[in-house]
């Protein structure tokens, strides 16, 4: 028995959408991306979104339509996949972090407001990631952002079906954009992709136009008079990050059933937090205002009270059929990183968490069995 860690949940209506639209005129560029972004903004409630080719390329398009240059600097949660703060070197801004709150992992708004006090150079922009499905502080990140003039990106990857006091994550009420991920370990999937949920309808222009080589057919915004029906303009250097009419075919097929994958991995999350109480781990902590939408399940081992190492637990889980995975490798610790100066010892609670931390399966399909196996071989692993 082999159970991985995450794995995306495909049904007929999946796959009909998608024959669907290889039958028809379009495979690309055509009805499908208007259709699903549409669908996105009833979802959130944000006016506008954008999909793009991946999460990293919606980061990147995010911080490009912000005006991130050479002069930007941009501060994110060491916490995180790469793509966090590679979006922000992409555009030519210096990178730094925010230490983490060790209880729910996600960038803390004390560390944040306590280097907002003491650092000389300023952010211009902040991304805040909503870790595993967790939204942070957003509201207290917001009202730094009003004392100190930055603006805020939500990486949420993680959190398709996430809210915070009731309101979904990528309304944007406290943010600029919002970033999902469509990858397939994420909430729901297009195979790959990413959306942007904004509010500013002159920044959704301006998206649009990055996410197709800089190019727009809008005669509204044409700079010179039109030559005639094939006439375009290129305004502004932009990237190829289109995603296809088959893959948003999946993506809205698959949203209509988000809420639902949502209640069976919170389904999954709650059994592990009740059965694995008193098994030398310490387990998510919620905060009260949040609705996590479970993308990761994430333990801490209390290595002190028990004779085995992280990495041997870890490795006997694998051995044992369970595929767990770490989330993650704190940025700053990356040989590339450690290149552009970051040191070991900067971002301590983040640090922490890597030397502790363990993802355990969760995704809708897992099987009541295979829970019961997860549960039962971490029991016999950790309690001897």
């Amino acid at each position: 028995m082999n159970i991985p860690y995450a794995k995306q949940s495909i049904d007929k209506s999946d796959i009909d959408a998608v024959v669907k639209v290889l039958k028809a005129d379009f495979i690309t560029q055509g009805p499908q991306i208007p259709l699903f972004e549409k669908q996105w903004t009833e979802y959130t409630g944000a006016k506008y979104a954008v999909v793009v080719s991946s999460a990293t390329a919606a980061l990147h398009l995010s911080v490009l339509a912000l005006g991130a240059n050479s002069d930007t600097v941009v501060w994110t949660s060491p916490n995180s996949f790469v793509a966090s703060a590679n979006c922000a070197l992409y555009a030519g801004a210096k990178i730094d972090f925010v230490d983490i709150n060790p209880k729910t992992l996600n960038l803390c708004e004390i560390a944040l407001e306590e280097k907002l006090k003491t650092e000389t150079v300023k952010p211009d922009i902040v991304i805040p990631v909503h870790f595993s499905g967790q939204s942070p502080r957003i509201e207290k990140i917001h009202a730094l952002s009003q004392q100190y003039g930055f603006k805020i990106i939500e990486d949420a990857s993680h959190a398709i079906g996430a809210s915070r006091n009731g309101i979904k994550v990528g309304a944007c009420q406290n943010s600029e954009m919002t970033v999902f991920s469509l990858h397939p370990a994420k909430i729901i999937t297009s195979g790959e992709g990413g959306v942007i949920l904004l509010n500013d309808q002159r920044l959704h222009q301006k998206l649009i136009r990055l996410r197709q080589h800089g190019i727009t057919r809008d005669p509204a915004l044409f700079q010179y008079p039109q030559m005639g029906s094939w006439y375009y303009e290129q305004q502004e250097l932009g990237y190829n990050y289109r995603i296809t009419d088959l893959q948003c075919a999946l993506g809205s097929s698959q949203l209509k059933r988000a809420d639902r994958f949502v209640t069976r991995r919170t389904q999954i999350a709650h059994r592990y937090q009740s059965e694995l109480k008193g098994v030398h781990l310490t387990l998510p902590s919620i905060d009260p205002e949040n609705h996590s939408s479970w993308h990761l399940f994430v333990v801490h081992l209390q290595l002190e009270a028990i004779s085995f190492s992280h990495r041997e637990v870890f490795e006997a889980l694998r051995s044992a059929g369970i595929l767990v995975n770490l989330h993650y490798i704190p940025i700053h610790l990356q040989p590339y990183y450690q290149k552009l100066g970051f040191k070991r010892g900067q971002f301590p609670h983040a640090e922490n968490h890597y030397q502790r931390a363990i993802s355990l399966p969760l995704f809708p399909q897992l099987k009541d069995q295979e829970i019961d196996f997860v549960i039962h071989k971490i029991r016999e692993i950790l309690v001897k």
